[in-house]
């Protein structure tokens, strides 16, 4: 058996790109030469990897089992190759709404002015697939609200973040402590199911009053914010995503000091994911505590 690490190269490309095409522009490749590279890994290997459905290719089972070791020899081999010298700096992560938009970015771009030859690609999704990305090797690392309980990935705490009621200025409850019953009469806008931030809020709530009102569900935080600010009802929301529309009093927080709104942010990285120098570099700067075994 003669397996090349280009072969590998491409497989795991397509895996990542879900077509030949895509494959063959990320790698520089003609598509021909992508497609004749996998047929022949799949002809040395003797078992197809992929299933075909038109120009989608879908990873079967004989594919998902190659993949890990695949992703794992390409990163040690770049390491090899780099020795003493700097780190590949090449980093594919995935973040969910309020970690990718609101958080992540200035580390990155603090991370990018020390090291100007890194690279990063962030595709931002609500929790559920922040988890599939980085259990399908899409990601190099993930990171989400709360927890993610999946045997497959490691999960490493990373910071603590606050949701927090929010309001339009002129709303009744805006400004206001309140009971329990005055939160249920209320509308809401809720995020969609999926989210960390739904999930959060949804256990905090539980056992003290019912939601009776839920017009709109939402998949974006500005979207929840302009419904708040036309009026619509309350939502729930990190504090961070809101500092500027409270300043410039385009939102106001409803004050509900009884529910534990506290949550988790949480770093997902798969179990078998070999952490390559450039990657461990960055999460140390972000400051992730691994253990020994990641």
């Amino acid at each position: 058996m003669h397996i090349t690490l280009r072969q590998l190269e491409i497989f795991t490309a397509i895996c990542q790109e879900g077509t030949i095409t895509g494959a063959a522009g990320r790698i520089g490749l003609s598509q021909a030469a992508t497609s004749q590279a996998l047929a022949e890994l799949e002809n040395q290997l003797q078992r197809r990897l992929f299933d075909r459905n038109g120009r989608r290719l879908k990873l079967n089972a004989a594919g998902s089992g190659l993949l890990p070791g695949a992703i794992e020899v390409l990163d040690r081999a770049r390491d090899i190759e780099r020795g003493d010298g700097p780190p590949r700096l090449n980093i594919r992560i995935c973040a969910s709404l309020t970690v990718g938009n609101y958080m992540l970015p200035s580390y990155i771009g603090r991370f990018v002015r020390r090291h100007p030859g890194a690279h990063f690609h962030m595709e931002i999704g609500n929790t559920e697939h922040v988890v599939a990305s980085v259990r399908q090797f899409q990601s190099d690392a993930g990171w989400i609200e709360g927890l993610a309980r999946n045997p497959q990935l490691h999960s490493f705490p990373w910071r603590e973040d606050r949701l927090v009621i929010i309001a339009a200025p002129d709303h009744p409850l805006a400004g206001r402590r309140v009971v329990p019953a005055a939160l249920a009469e209320a509308s809401w806008v809720l995020r969609e199911r999926g989210s960390g931030t739904r999930e959060v809020f949804e256990e905090a709530v539980a056992g003290k009053f019912r939601l009776l009102h839920s017009p709109l569900e939402l998949g974006g935080i500005g979207a929840v914010k302009r419904s708040v600010m036309a009026g619509v009802g309350l939502s729930c929301i990190s504090r961070s995503t809101i500092e500027l529309e409270l300043k410039a009093g385009q939102l106001a927080l409803v004050h509900a000091p009884w529910l534990d709104l506290r949550r988790q942010i949480t770093l997902l990285v798969h179990r078998q994911k070999y952490l390559d120098r450039g990657l461990r570099q960055f999460l140390d700067f972000c400051g992730v505590a691994l253990s020994p075994s990641a």
